[in-house]
Parts: structure tokens; C-alpha cells; sequence
């Protein structure tokens, strides 16, 4: 936390905290704990906008009290506030109170149907309360009309795989990569859930796109051991031919990068080969 002398200093350094867009929620409850709430009747024109950073780093740090204190200061001000009331709806999930969170979360959507984060709020409750489906359907719900969103698609990329329908995920992670095909991880996860798929297309599709993973971002380990181990299944197992031949010098490759990793990583060769051959072990285990 920054070292602040004064409430001048504790008022610059909370707005240097909302210009940059972070929480810091321990930092903004500590301030005004100990500088701020003796001099509320300073704060000149962001004396609400500060109000509503504290109940939101309050909320975030389980401090009711604190909360409860903001929100009833900006109710009395902006007493049919939209923002107000999301703000009611926050203290309510900071306490578990999901179906009062949810109520006043329906209220503002019935006034304001485009308010992208109460939607997200309500996508969140239902993940807290384990409702996936429902989470599904509110987070495609959002998508309807958000379909940039890069983080949502994440998000229901990650609940269709907490249901297993890594179909769904997949058009998720198409959809992502469209848009940033330069993002190596994005292409590393799409083939993550095709090897996790099977069949031989599907393994090929995996090792492609485990491929196009290295070749953006050479040191990813992870996408390197996921090109050996689709590279090693389909020579054993998924083809024939000279693609059977083909994808055993990729395994084999990529096995020889994982030994150069390994080697460069560790200082005694002795502890490094045995790594390895415990590595290996693991490794053919997880053959498909």
C-alpha cells in the first residue's frame, strides 16, 4: 500500500486507483477507514464517486458495515439511482443474499435491458450457487447482444466445459479465435479439447492447432508436450501410411525439444534423466 500523509494524498491516490481501473480493495478500505471518514466533508466533487469505490472495495473485502455506511450516504442523494441499487444488489451477494441480489439485479434489467454488468452479476451468482445451466443460459443471453465480448466467451467456454460438452466449448474457442488468432493459448486450449474429444480427426485438428500454439509462442511447454502426445496416438493408433510415418518424426521431435527443455532447466544431468524417464512414463500412460 502507498504510504499517504494526509486525506490529500489518500484522495489523489484513490483516484489514481480508478484512472488505472483497479480494485485494490484492501488499499481503498484502509484508507478510508484511516484517513478518509474524518474528512468525508472534503472530498468536493468526487465525494460520490468516492462513496461508491469504498462500497464496492467493501463489498469485495466482506466489510458490511462499510458498505452499508456508503450505500445509505449515496441512497439518500440519488434516491432512484439504476447504480445505487446495483450497489444494493453487491452488498446483498457479498453476504449470500442471492435471491435479494437477484431481485434488485431484475429490477434494473427491467428498466435498463442493456446493462451489460448486471448481467454478468447475475451469471456470477449462478455459478456461486453452482447452476450452471442456468449460467449458460443467461451468459448466451448476454451474447446475444455483446458478441465481442472476449471475457464472456471465456467464461461460457469454461461452463460448457465444467458440463462436458466440449462441442460447445470448441465453437466457444472458434468464435475467440476469429478474432485473436494470434493468441497461442486460445489456440492451445481449442486443441486441448479436441484431443480431449478423440478420433482421429479430432486428433489431428489437435495437433494442428497444438502446432500453430508453438509456433506463435515457442516456449510453450504445455502446447509442446500436448503436439507429442496427439503426434504419438495418431502414429500408433488413429493412422496409416506414410501420415503414420509423418507424425512419428513429429513425436519424436518433440520429444527431443522437451529433452533439450529439460536439460537446459535443470543443473544436475543426473536428476534431469531421471526426470525424464519419470516424465515419459507419465506421458505414454496418457496415450489415448
Amino acid at each position: 500500500m502507498a504510504t499517504c500523509t494526509g486525506w490529500q494524498d489518500a484522495k489523489d491516490r484513490l483516484k489514481k486507483i480508478r484512472e488505472e481501473q483497479r480494485r485494490c480493495s484492501d488499499e481503498v478500505v484502509e484508507l478510508w477507514e484511516d484517513i478518509l471518514w474524518d474528512f468525508s466533508y472534503k472530498l468536493g466533487s468526487e465525494e460520490w464517486i468516492i462513496y461508491e469505490q469504498v462500497c464496492i472495495a467493501a463489498c469485495d473485502c466482506g466489510r458490511q458495515g462499510v458498505a452499508l455506511h456508503c450505500l445509505g450516504l449515496l441512497q439518500t442523494q440519488f434516491p432512484n439511482s439504476l447504480r445505487v441499487r446495483y450497489l444494493e444488489g453487491l452488498i446483498a451477494e457479498s453476504s449470500a443474499d442471492y435471491g435479494r441480489a437477484l431481485d434488485l439485479y431484475n429490477t434494473i434489467l427491467k428498466e435498463e435491458e442493456t446493462n451489460s454488468i448486471v448481467r454478468k452479476r447475475k451469471v456470477a451468482i449462478f455459478r456461486e450457487q453452482n447452476k450452471i445451466v442456468k449460467a449458460i443460459e443467461e451468459l448466451n443471453h448476454y451474447l446475444q447482444q455483446y458478441m465481442s465480448d472476449f471475457e464472456a466467451w471465456l467464461e461460457l467456454c469454461d461452463l460448457y466445459l465444467h458440463e462436458m460438452d466440449y462441442s460447445k466449448a470448441a465453437f466457444c474457442l472458434e468464435e475467440l479465435l476469429l478474432a485473436n488468432p494470434y493468441n497461442h493459448i486460445l489456440h492451445q486450449k481449442y486443441a486441448e479439447i479436441k484431443y480431449t474429444q478423440g478420433g482421429t480427426e479430432n486428433m489431428e485438428l489437435s495437433r494442428k492447432y497444438f502446432a500453430q500454439s508453438l509456433k506463435l509462442n515457442p516456449n510453450n511447454m504445455r502446447s509442446l508436450f500436448g503436439f507429442y502426445l496427439s503426434a504419438s496416438c495418431l502414429a500408433q493408433k488413429g493412422a496409416t501410411g506414410k501420415t503414420k510415418k509423418d507424425n512419428a518424426e513429429y513425436a519424436k521431435a518433440a520429444w527431443k525439444k522437451i529433452n533439450e527443455k529439460y536439460q537446459m532447466s535443470s543443473i544436475d544431468e543426473t536428476e534431469s534423466k531421471t526426470e525424464l524417464l519419470a516424465l515419459q512414463g507419465m506421458l505414454e500412460s496418457l496415450q489415448v
